[in-house]
């Protein structure tokens, strides 16, 4: 059995974003319109300048005591996310999360048209499990390895 593709497991293939000079309230009301965990942030241009998520907001907003209302996105929003293709596998697409500690990765196809974001409760625990045991392998080969 081939295993999905991360386009193939993402229920909703649309661009939920804001721009760079949203505030950071803006942005949070975005994401529960859309019952989604992160928002992407384009510039004019539709580029990809970073992503923002509800760790973010809890960790670079509230823990700081910030005034979501007053804050931009641009300010607190992880710039120049790591993305990957539509093609990636879900197990490949875990194995990076596990290892970077991330819950969302946007989607982009060659060219940088953008997909949407693939997250962590996209996958199925089967390849949740998969992905795993590939992270522990791939660090127990590091350590064997010294590196």
């Amino acid at each position: 059995m081939e295993e999905r593709t991360v386009l193939n497991s993402m229920p909703q293939q649309r661009v939920i974003s804001v721009g760079p000079e949203a505030t950071v309230h803006k942005a949070a009301i975005v994401m529960t319109q859309a019952n989604c965990g992160s928002v992407l942030v384009l510039g004019g241009d539709g580029a990809l300048q970073g992503i923002l998520t509800e760790r973010d907001l809890m960790t670079r907003v509230v823990a700081k005591a910030l005034d979501p209302a007053a804050t931009l996105v641009a300010t607190v929003m992880t710039r120049n996310p790591i993305c990957i293709p539509p093609e990636t596998t879900v197990s490949d697409a875990i194995v990076i999360m596990i290892e970077r500690g991330f819950r969302h990765l946007p989607v982009v196809r060659p060219g940088g048209k953008i997909v949407g974001v693939f997250s962590v409760r996209d996958a199925l625990p089967r390849e949740v499990g998969t992905a795993v045991s590939l992270a522990e392998f791939n660090e127990q080969m590091n350590d064997a390895g010294g590196g």
